[in-house]
């Protein structure tokens, strides 16, 4: 049955492990995008390869990311340029804060650990807490459920 709103998530319900799961491809959909555009850009324009590269990658996996989320992890509806341009500006700057705080525990094992080993084990564990408190942030500041 139809909600009578209409918005996108009432005609797609959907478990909270699919979400879990669908986000998780999403991440990996993305940086796999930032990858493959960095190496696409430093063999198009080898100038600069790497500071290119690198802003090239991480566009394309920011804009691959927030399409995804937004369709299909949020179910986020079209609200016109202001608010659109607020969602990318938020969903952005929420990016750079928790892709702060991966870098700061990664870098804080390191430290502590002085060892390869250590170091990653840091960063996955602050990209697994990175990648809960985005979607906690998106989904209270930037995809704001509408009510029914």
């Amino acid at each position: 049955m139809v909600d009578p709103s209409g918005s996108i998530a009432s005609r797609y319900p959907i478990s909270g492990y699919a979400i879990f799961r669908r986000y998780v491809a999403f991440a990996f959909v993305s940086g796999l995008a930032n990858l493959v555009t960095q190496a696409l850009s430093i063999r198009v324009a080898p100038i600069y390869p790497l500071q290119l590269s690198i802003l090239c990658g991480t566009a394309t996996g920011f804009l691959v990311k927030y399409l995804l989320d937004r369709r299909w992890i949020f179910f986020d509806e079209y609200d016109g340029r202001a608010s659109e341009l607020r969602k990318i500006i938020v969903y952005g700057l929420f990016g750079v804060g928790t892709t702060l705080l991966f870098w700061g525990v990664e870098l804080a094992f390191l430290h502590i650990g002085g060892t390869d080993e250590a170091k990653y084990a840091g960063a996955a564990i602050g990209l697994a807490i990175g990648n809960v408190l985005k979607y906690l942030l998106d989904r209270k500041y930037v995809f704001k459920a509408r009510p029914a």
